[in-house]
């Protein structure tokens, strides 16, 4: 199982550590021992997180990081390897979601939405794999959208990146999966806790009280609950939406 695959210091790096999924699945990594590699292109962001983490008695390290930039990813990598111990866990969660007709998205932001949630997963993807693979031991989660299964009204954009990661990961875990690393997607489908909803979709977000809103927590539950799995019963996709999401 995930937690019994390695002795001694461990890592577990979640690129994309914002203020709701991706911090609470740095904590739930931090209370099983992990040292949690927390990364936002302005580390300055992180701070309330690590100090949540120490707090709470885990160790966190914060990274400032632009995943769509080649030499920084293979440097973080390389420094998590040196300087804190094997890369154990790594989870993609990089967002990317905006909004145009087809006829105002220009070229400039089909491009950096795609940098952001498919060529950065293609680049963390690459750099966790080659140190994972010579220990034949590993966890690569990458987190996807509704958009990752279907295009909508104005998400062009932020669909093609979707599907994009999603083949990537699909690839990976035809590859990686002989190699002894898990690899899988997570299909979030739904509204997340968080301040955005909270102020600007008031009535989606009252729905809460009835969990009808998916718990930042429970995702990441989740997540920890794939890294676990024994490899004779791997999942690679997994669906998370709130009882009350249509299909």
């Amino acid at each position: 199982m995930g937690e019994e695959k390695a002795a001694g210091p461990k890592a577990a790096l979640i690129v994309g550590a914002g203020e709701a999924t991706g911090g609470a699945i740095a904590r739930r990594f931090a209370r099983e021992g992990y040292t949690v590699c927390v990364t936002r292109r302005n580390a300055d962001k992180l701070a309330p997180l690590v100090e949540q983490i120490e707090k709470a008695g885990g160790k966190a390290r914060a990274f400032g990081s632009d995943a769509r930039r080649e030499e920084q990813v293979v440097e973080l990598v390389q420094t998590i390897e040196r300087d804190i111990g094997p890369l154990e866990v790594c989870v993609f969660n990089v967002g990317g979601n905006v909004r145009f007709p087809i006829r105002e998205l220009t070229a400039r932001v089909y491009t950096k939405v795609w940098e952001m949630a498919a060529l950065a997963g293609f680049l963390v993807g690459r750099e966790a794999a080659k140190v994972m693979v010579p220990r034949a031991r590993g966890t690569i989660l990458f987190t996807g959208a509704t958009a990752s299964l279907r295009g909508g009204r104005g998400f062009a954009a932020f669909a093609g990146a979707k599907h994009a990661l999603r083949a990537l990961a699909q690839s990976m875990a035809r590859e990686l999966g002989p190699e002894g690393i898990h690899v899988a997607h997570v299909v979030i489908d739904g509204a997340i806790d968080t301040p955005f909803i909270r102020d600007t979709f008031p009535e989606r977000y009252a729905l809460k009280e009835k969990g009808g809103i998916l718990d930042p927590e429970a995702i990441a539950e989740n997540y920890w609950q794939l890294h676990r799995q024994p490899r004779s019963a791997w999942t690679h996709e997994l669906d998370l939406r709130p009882w009350m999401e249509s299909w």
